[in-house]
C-alpha cells in the first residue's frame, strides 16, 4: 500500500466483508509526541481464536479468488517499520478492532493519501452502512457522522451522484480547518 488511505481502504472492505453495519475510523495526530494513530473498529462478524492468530500472516485469507492475504500483514509492517505498533483484537458475534500506531517523523512513514475521497467513497459506496470517522489533530477535531449527513440531506440519499462532490468538499475544509 502506497498510503494511509490505500489501507483505510482495505480494512473497512474487511469490515463490509464481515457484515458491519457500523464502522468507525479514528485518526489522532499528535506531533509532540511523534504520534500517528489510526484505529478502525467494526461491529462485524468478528473472528475467533484460531482466525485471529492467522490473520497477521500474508499466505492467510478466507477469500476464495487468491491465496493471500496482504491488507493486515501489511499495515502491520508499515506501522512497526516506523517504531510504531499494531494490534487487532477480535470477538465473535461483537466486531474487530484494528489499532495501529506510527512515527510519523520516521523516514518510511506513509502519506496520508486522498483521505477526504477514500473516506466519502466508502459513505457514498455503502449508504447501508453507519459510518463514523473521527480525526484529531492535536487538540482539535472533526467528526464526520454519516447518520448526521444523511439526517442533513433529507431526501436526498447519501448515495446520489450530486452528493460525492458537497461530501468531499466538506470534509477536506473540515480536515484543514481541524489542522490548523
Amino acid at each position: 500500500m502506497k498510503d494511509l488511505s490505500m489501507h483505510i481502504m482495505d480494512i473497512v472492505q474487511n469490515s463490509i466483508s464481515a457484515a458491519a453495519n457500523l464502522i468507525e475510523i479514528r485518526i489522532r495526530i499528535r506531533k509532540e509526541l511523534d504520534l500517528y494513530q489510526l484505529d478502525i473498529l467494526d461491529n462485524g462478524k468478528g473472528m475467533d481464536e484460531e482466525m485471529l492468530s492467522k490473520v497477521t500472516d500474508p499466505f492467510y485469507t478466507t477469500r476464495k479468488t487468491r491465496k493471500v492475504g496482504l491488507g493486515i500483514p501489511l499495515l502491520k509492517m508499515n506501522a512497526e517499520r516506523t517504531g510504531g505498533k499494531f494490534r487487532i483484537d477480535s470477538t465473535p458475534g461483537i466486531g474487530t478492532s484494528v489499532l495501529s500506531e506510527f512515527r510519523p517523523e520516521h523516514p518510511d512513514m506513509l502519506p496520508e493519501g486522498d483521505l477526504e475521497g477514500t473516506i466519502v467513497l466508502l459513505c457514498h459506496s455503502n449508504p447501508e452502512i453507519h459510518f463514523i470517522f473521527n480525526y484529531q489533530f492535536e487538540e482539535n477535531s472533526y467528526c464526520f457522522d454519516t447518520e448526521e449527513i444523511k439526517e442533513a440531506l433529507g431526501e436526498i440519499g447519501i448515495s446520489e451522484p450530486m452528493v460525492y462532490p458537497m461530501l468531499k468538499e466538506l470534509l477536506k475544509s473540515n480536515l484543514e480547518e481541524t489542522r490548523k
